[in-house]
């Protein structure tokens, strides 16, 4: 009898304590977290090739704008110390005979008089595109931004008919409302 006794306060004891063993589990979960990793190499955009046939003044002429990254210009870097490699871009307006009749390779520098201090020290040439034919200009339009944000300092490049180059910050927004009345 003894020992039935003995089992059986055994076998209460057993459920008493995994009964109350419950109440004193600590469900909180203790996790580290990632730091974010900044990359550690400078970030490049890729290099693009353009071209495009226009007619100008009475004669078909080729543009071709050409971005590389240039690790030969001074690296930008954002708030976080990522740094980023700057672009070059240059613009070679062709005859139709293939001659070159423009030759130029923007950078940076080239827009500094037209963009603010904080792109001047953050900001990177992001691109240049054929726009329009004005008068007798070829219009295109450029931009300098601080990288991987949606924000740049959009630019207006004109090629006269005589080579000459001017720049202006853009003004107009595209919006198609202008198109539409002229409709």
């Amino acid at each position: 009898m003894r020992k039935i006794m003995s089992i059986l306060a055994a076998g209460i004891l057993t459920v008493a304590l995994t009964c109350c063993g419950g109440k004193d589990k600590n469900e909180n979960i203790i996790t580290t977290k990632k730091a974010e990793k900044t990359p550690s190499a400078p970030v490049a955009m890729q290099d693009y090739t353009q071209s495009k046939d226009v007619d100008w003044l009475g004669n078909t002429y080729t543009c071709e704008i050409k971005r590389s990254a240039d690790k030969s210009l001074t690296m930008v870097s954002d708030e976080s110390g990522q740094k980023f490699v700057d672009n070059s871009i240059s613009l070679t307006i062709n005859r139709a005979d293939g001659s070159t009749f423009f030759n130029k390779t923007f950078t940076k520098a080239s827009f500094e008089s037209h963009i603010p201090a904080d792109y001047s020290r953050s900001g990177i040439l992001e691109g240049l595109v054929f726009d329009r034919v004005d008068d007798s200009s070829l219009v295109f339009a450029a931009s300098v931004s601080l990288p991987q944000t949606d924000e740049y300092i959009p630019l207006i490049v004109k090629v006269s008919r005589m080579g000459d180059v001017s720049i202006a910050r853009d003004t107009q927004l595209d919006t198609g409302a202008q198109e539409e009345e002229d409709i």
